[in-house]
């Protein structure tokens, strides 16, 4: 699969039997043809893509294509259209004749979008592990401010939701660490997987497509991806000459947020078979403090109003009726130019992003004698008093595919990026922790020709990266972590059966480089600061079509994953999270009440996991069934140890202390322990074409996470069913979605239950003509029913509930 391809709704088709001679040829051949519907009219605008080159083509109004200046060889035809099945062919070029061919499509309800995490030709259908897809007009009504909110409404997919102004995905429990965040299929190089108040770098207004690998994806990826991956992909590299702007602008009154963004793509050509792309693309986002619902304030609005007049109560209540400090601003864009050649691209690009953001529930209040004047100055001096982050990045990009001629090897796609990464906390005005990181990846992907009609690559992945944690509350050290990787995956077509298969070996060192102001408490011997892992991984998928329109994928894989430097080298308060984070370096001795460092040995997380999928994708009626389980040794998970960081305080300096103002002061200790854990759940999507208009969808997904001792695992996502009703007219639609979240009272120990709750939106669309290639107009109402929502899996469930009722009101076009 390369970069030239372009994500679309896909499509199954029947067609006419291939007279094909494999006999090589030194001349260039061309296939052509014609794509029609299953009424026997012209298919326009079908994308055709011809797999191990670097061709593609759309058909006419009439529904033809060609594709020319093609070597003797084996090659995949995929033909791709809306509303319609996917079906892809093994062609051979030779000296036989490829023109006049006529392809019948199948409609089909399913979406089937192609696949750019996945080194392997892959897509939302024909994979054994299950993918989510989000991509076209579906991407820009779910986009939300962060990544985690905008993927949270899908099958498996969660939000840590540290507010709206920082949040990541979830992925069947698992997050952090196990879940690789990618940029056109490279890590993004931020600090978000050290804690849940650290933003995702990557940006979705200007993104293509996002992908959803759910499921251990450690060949790909290394073994960060045990829970899965999150690939957004963007044109920032363009692959094409293809002119395209593309433009959104809105407005959120529930937070009084402002956006708006563009893409722009164009090129030039130099000769017959070579040319200039050019992109660029930009956003801007900024919003206050976001309304929470009004009955929020009421399941404590006793103890919060004990004493206070009729007049203090109604100043207070117009007061709260916002989150403080939940407010944001963001910014960035990307520039990238590739040189075209007939046999691929090499491009480079650079990207800039800037973020700022307020830590809902963090402010400073100090406590003198001049506290009773609420005088301007004061209110002021409060302002400052606010906790925030801000946060740049600077990345630069180089990706290149390219096709040879070659006996053994015929392609090699490869990626390389750079990333300067700074986060600082701002407190009373000035820096408290600034999170540094620099970070290099390159990754060689060198693909084989077909060896018995078996087709695969070898992957070679290096990445390094130079962490560090700078201030008072700097609760991780600085380190730096090296990965050094080799894959190898293969498939092969066997009739009905398709069968995936590939193993990868990687080497990661992590290297501790504690300063005196790190340093907390207890020095490390050299042996403990160098931690070094061999991860192995491995998997064996089978996607079988038993069935026209019907498949069933099933998938064993075997992940090892090594832990971060966060996981083993933490010491210290981590502000954003209000926690007192422990590494598995260390542990509390109850009977001293006292860190000490812990005796046992730093392991390896190792996951057995299986999958199976059934997916009906033909016809009016259409779903998809998944069920997982994943047995984790050696799992890495934080516990609530019972203590505070007031065992650090001084025996004499606690006396002497403000009783009161140290219980305020005082962090929970949480320490990263290592348990057996089992996960398991069940995923499942049913949509049914109700008339030619109308498209209703169920929807539901449960996710159980235990210790093989019998405790519960944290923050894991409870039980949740939806439906969604769709209506299409000729320049109007409509959808109305209601999610039900059920009560978790699931919970590991010192975790409190969260209850349930029901969540109902909709959104809007006019089409409007003749302007442009497409105008919208949209209106989007978000929880219509006004409902206080606690997202279980949130740090800051009992601070920060999920935003009242919001309208979105804009327009988004193309040309």
């Amino acid at each position: 699969m390369t970069f030239i391809k372009k994500s679309t709704m896909a499509f199954k088709l029947s067609c006419c039997t291939l007279g094909m001679l494999a006999i090589p040829q030194t001349f260039a051949q061309t296939i052509s043809g014609k794509v029609v519907n299953n009424a026997g009219k012209p298919s326009v605008n079908s994308q055709i893509v011809l797999g191990h080159s670097n061709k593609k083509v759309f058909t006419d109004n009439q529904g033809y294509f060609e594709i020319s200046g093609l070597d003797a060889g084996e090659y995949e035809l995929h033909i791709v259209a809306k509303n319609y099945s996917h079906f892809n062919q093994h062609v051979s070029v030779g000296d036989n004749d490829l023109s006049g061919l006529l392809y019948t499509l199948k409609p089909s309800v399913m979406e089937n979008i192609d696949v750019y995490a996945t080194p392997l030709h892959s897509s939302s259908i024909e994979s054994a592990l299950p993918i989510n897809v989000l991509s076209s007009d579906e991407l820009r009504l779910k986009q939300a401010s962060t990544l985690g909110e905008t993927l949270k409404g899908e099958l498996g997919v969660h939000s840590s939701y540290f507010g709206p102004v920082s949040s990541s995905p979830i992925i069947r429990g698992l997050d952090g660490p196990r879940v690789m965040v990618t940029q056109n299929g490279l890590d993004v190089s931020d600090a978000s997987r050290v804690g849940p108040d650290h933003i995702v770098s990557s940006e979705a207004s200007t993104a293509t497509q996002i992908e959803v690998l759910r499921g251990p994806a450690t060949l790909f990826y290394g073994s960060g991806a045990i829970g899965g991956v999150v690939n957004v992909v963007d044109n920032r590299v363009p692959s094409s000459i293809d002119n395209q702007v593309d433009y959104l602008v809105k407005h959120n009154d529930v937070s009084d947020e402002n956006e708006a963004s563009f893409n722009v793509n164009s090129g030039v050509e130099l000769d017959n078979d070579t040319a200039l792309a050019f992109h660029v693309d930009a956003f801007y986002r900024e919003s206050n403090d976001y309304k929470i619902p009004l009955t929020a304030l009421e399941h404590d609005e006793d103890e919060e109003h004990e004493g206070e007049t009729e007049e203090e109560h109604e100043e207070h209540e117009e007061l709260t009726d916002i989150l403080e400090n939940s407010s944001s601003r963001a910014k960035g864009y990307n520039a990238g130019v590739s040189y075209i050649m007939d046999n691929g691209f090499i491009g480079f690009s650079y990207g800039y992003l800037d973020r700022k953001y307020g830590l809902p529930g963090h402010e400073h209040h100090h406590e003198d004698e001049h506290e009773e004047d609420h005088d301007e100055a004061e209110h002021d001096e409060h302002e400052e008093e606010q906790v925030y982050s801000i946060l740049e990045q600077d990345r630069y990009q180089i990706l290149s595919d390219l096709t040879f001629d070659n006996d053994v090897f015929h392609r090699v796609a490869t990626k390389i990026a750079y990333t300067d990464y700074i986060h600082q906390e701002i407190e009373d005005g000035a820096p408290g922790t600034t999170f540094k990181n620099k970070m290099f990846e390159t990754r060689f992907d060198l693909y084989h020709k077909p060896l018995n009609d078996w087709k695969g690559a070898f992957t070679l992945h290096y990445k390094k990266s130079d962490f560090e944690a700078i201030g008072e509350e700097a609760f991780t050290p600085p380190s730096k972590t090296a990965m050094t990787a080799l894959a190898w995956l293969e498939e092969k077509h066997f009739d009905q059966f398709l069968v995936q298969a590939g193993i990868r070996l990687e080497h990661v060192s992590l290297k501790a480089e504690p300063t005196d102001e790190s340093e907390n408490f207890i020095p490390l011997n050299n042996d403990m600061k160098d931690q070094s892992f061999t991860p192995l991984s491995s998997s064996l998928g089978v996607v079988w079509n038993y069935t026209p329109g019907y498949n069933l994928g099933l998938s064993l894989g075997y992940s090892q994953r090594a832990p971060s430097a966060s996981e083993v080298f933490s010491n210290g308060p981590h502000i954003g999270t209000s926690t007192y984070e422990l590494g598995a370096l260390y542990k509390i001795d109850e009977a001293t009440e006292q860190v000490v460092l812990s005796d046992k040995e730093v392991e390896l997380e190792s996951s057995l996991s299986f999958d199976v999928t059934l997916r009906k994708f033909e016809g009016d009626l259409g779903f998809v069934v998944s069920a997982f389980y994943n047995r984790i040794d050696d799992y890495y998970f934080q516990r609530n140890t019972g203590f505070t960081s007031e065992i650090f305080e001084d025996e004499e300096e606690h006396n002497e202390a403000d009783h009161e103002h140290e219980e305020e002061s005082f962090l929970p200790i949480y320490a990263y322990e290592q348990s057996d854990v089992d996960l398991y759940g069940l995923e499942s999507e049913l949509i049914y074409q109700v008339s030619s208009n109308v498209t209703a969808k169920i929807f539901g997904d449960y996710i159980r996470a235990k210790l093989t001792d019998g405790d519960n695992l944290p923050r894991i996502p409870p039980l949740r069913v939806g439906s969604e009703f769709s209506y299409t007219g000729e320049n109007f639609s409509a959808t109305l979605t209601a999610q039900r979240y059920f009560d978790q009272n699931k919970v590991a120990e010192n975790e409190t239950s969260t209850e349930g709750y029901t969540m109902v939106d909709a959104n809007v669309n006019y089409y409007i003509n003749n302007i442009g290639d497409d105008f919208v107009v949209f209106l989007k109402v978000d929880n219509i029913t006004d409902v206080d929502a606690r997202v279980h899996s949130s740090f800051l469930k009992d601070v920060a509930p999920l935003p009242a009722r919001g309208v979105s009101l804009g327009v988004r076009g193309s040309f």
